[in-house]
């Protein structure tokens, strides 16, 4: 953490220090699209103490040998990391009638977590419930995903809203909101990425605890988007590996676009205290 670091004694951060893990709320949760042993190692050794979750995304957990995927689990485990397959995964499984198998693997090869959507497949709510409950009674905690990987299937916010809830009361740890690895077109983005702020704010407003929320956000502009709406300690998914640091850069105020923030306010501070400033005030008050 900043605190241990090399010039902790001489910068102070200007947005100030994060949460500290194990946290509930400022989770950083990395996209793994297939890193070796030595790569995944590297990226613990200098960010471990970023990074709360390690997804195996999309169904890459498959190629993986068992000694191997066994190597990498308890690799994270050793940095205090929650490493997960991807949510593509388990729907291939349920798809194929193998999910109670799959269970059992994810527990027998040491994973604490598991996500479980529906993204591409079509899950009702009791088999979402059920597939969360028999998770749980395997001693693995569930992080659920709601939305959909097709940009052509429109899911109300509403339907997003009572999802979201429902697998909370099922008993799911965080509930992450579909973003994909692009961020572009799907969810809460448009085509370029941007936030569509209507909808957005329609999802936050029926939140009673928006940190219950992942929010997957690929983009830069999208992790400052959130960060400006929700604080440093927001929830964010699908952060590249190489830029684990450079997002805790824009939380914390060590990046031009949330330092900006500071600098602005320092100024706008400034003026208001400035003698002169003062005086005119006092004057026209008068």
């Amino acid at each position: 953490m900043f605190e241990k670091g090399a010039w902790q004694d001489i910068i102070t951060l200007p947005l100030g220090l994060r949460s500290k893990k194990p946290r509930t709320k400022g989770l950083t949760m990395v996209i793994d699209k297939g890193m070796g042993l030595k790569e995944t190692k590297d990226l613990l050794e200098t960010s471990a103490g970023y990074i709360d979750f390690l997804k195996l995304g999309f169904g890459t957990a498959a190629f993986y040998s068992a000694e191997m995927l066994k190597k990498k689990i308890n690799l994270a485990k050793e940095y205090n990391v929650e490493i997960y397959p991807g949510g593509t995964f388990l729907e291939v499984a349920y798809f194929q009638k193998k999910a109670d198998q799959f269970l059992d693997r994810a527990k027998e090869l040491g994973f604490n977590f598991l996500e479980i959507s529906d993204g591409t497949i079509n899950l009702e709510l009791r088999e979402r419930r059920n597939l969360i409950k028999k998770a749980l009674d395997r001693g693995l905690k569930v992080l659920t995903e709601v939305g959909k990987k097709d940009s052509k299937i429109k899911v109300s916010i509403e339907n997003l809203i009572e999802q979201v809830y429902n697998d909370l009361e099922a008993g799911a740890f965080k509930v992450i909101m579909e973003g994909r690895e692009s961020g572009k077109n799907i969810g809460l983005y448009d085509e370029k990425g941007k936030l569509i702020e209507n909808k957005f704010e329609q999802f936050a407003s029926k939140l009673v605890n928006p940190d219950d929320i992942i929010w997957e956000a690929p983009l830069k502009n999208q992790q400052f988007d959130f960060i400006m709406k929700m604080g440093c300690d927001v929830n964010l998914g699908n952060i590249a590996a190489g830029e684990v640091l450079a997002l805790e850069a824009l939380r914390t105020g060590l990046r031009g676009d949330t330092l900006n923030l500071v600098v602005s306010y320092e100024k706008i501070k400034e003026q208001e205290m400035h003698p002169v400033l003062r005086k005119l005030v006092a004057a026209w008050s008068m």
